[in-house]
């Protein structure tokens, strides 16, 4: 037989042999869009091994840091994982390593470089395991910075953090949304405004978690801490009623929902206050029209007083007041109408307002 039929007749039974092993195999097709399913090809022997080849690699060096960490070696640990770091670019278990050299920074003090390792970690591994407790970790660095720990200088601790420590947990919230270490953070955030007496900041925070997290347990103790911040930021009668009246009304929601919590935090005593205190200011804006020659904005106001409050001393002095004005522009300005939800002695949703459209003239 000659050799070219020969070999024909080799490739043809091997060809016949294969073809069952191929129809054998599984086949994939993925979806690419536009109507295309290319076949996806079978990982080959190489392909298979090389996937599972980089969870056999090991990493001696990293054991004995984390050993060292353990120990209590946070110095040593540091320098033995950071010198692997430089001679391992590529290494399956870099990941790993840029944890145990965040530990260790933490661990001996120096936690703004641990948080940026840690950074370097979440930037560069998505879908480590190290991925949430790198997380946990800058979470811990933020908090203790918050809590009065400082920034070194030449070892010293030497400077507050508090604004970077602020920004380290809303990188944290960006990184997790939704979980429930970005609920933490945001409610550590707005707690550490509130310690601060930064109630502006503070309120709005909390009014953010409400928004976020209502169905959170610790929604009634930010609810109180959002009414405290609102009512802080009122300087007196003679300044800007609008946060009184904020806190007046979130106060009353959160006594009406919850009663329990109203009673131990003594809201109704708060309320009294915030009462006075509006009586104060509708005292002093209706005399105020009376001194700039606005006979019936005072008695507009006035009138609102000793309607609004007439057990107090400002509205038997709004009483008084009325009695001086003159008659006419007592006639000319509206009854004012306290809402059926407002009883006597309790405010309005807004302080009453009135100013003619032209300068009323004295008779």
């Amino acid at each position: 037989m000659p050799k070219a039929l020969l070999s024909a007749v080799v490739l043809l039974l091997a060809w016949c042999c294969a073809g069952p092993a191929r129809a054998a195999e599984p086949r994939t097709w993925e979806f690419a869009g536009n109507g295309q399913w290319p076949q996806v090809q079978a990982p080959g022997p190489t392909t298979a091994a090389s996937t599972t080849a980089p969870a056999a690699v090991s990493a001696p060096q990293l054991d004995r840091a984390e050993a060292l960490l353990t120990g209590g070696s946070n110095r040593a640990a540091e320098k033995l994982t950071i010198r692997w770091l430089k001679a391992n670019k590529r290494h399956p278990q870099r990941d790993r390593a840029l944890y145990l050299v965040a530990r260790a920074l933490y661990q001996y003090g120096n936690r703004i470089r641990a948080f940026y390792y840690c950074d370097e970690l979440l930037d560069t591994y998505p879908e480590s395991r190290f991925y949430y407790p790198a997380l946990e970790l800058q979470y811990a660095i933020a908090d203790r910075y918050l809590n009065g720990y400082k920034r070194r200088w030449l070892g010293v601790p030497t400077w507050h953090a508090y604004e970077e420590a602020v920004e380290m947990l809303f990188r944290v919230q960006q990184r997790s949304p939704g979980s429930p270490l970005a609920e933490k953070s945001l409610l550590r955030t707005a707690d550490f405004y509130f310690a601060d007496a930064q109630y502006d900041f503070a309120g709005d925070t909390y009014a953010a978690y409400i928004r976020s997290y209502g169905r959170s347990p610790e929604i009634p103790r930010a609810r109180l801490r959002q009414a405290l911040s609102s009512y802080a930021q009122f300087r007196g009668p003679r300044f800007d009623a609008t946060p009184v009246i904020d806190a007046r009304e979130q106060l009353r929601s959160l006594a009406a929902t919850y009663p329990e919590l109203a009673r131990e935090e003594n809201v109704p005593a708060l309320l009294e206050r915030i009462d006075r205190d509006l009586a104060r200011k509708l005292y002093l804006t209706g005399d105020f029209y009376r001194r700039t020659n606005e006979p019936r904005g005072a008695a507009y106001t006035f009138k609102y007083l000793a309607k609004a409050f007439p057990q107090m001393p400002e509205g038997q002095r709004a009483q008084d007041a009325l009695r001086k004005l003159p008659q006419w522009a007592v006639a000319q300005a509206p009854d004012p109408a306290v809402m059926p939800e407002f009883a006597p002695g309790t405010p309005p949703l807004e302080p009453p307002r009135m100013v003619p459209a032209e300068r009323t003239r004295a008779r």
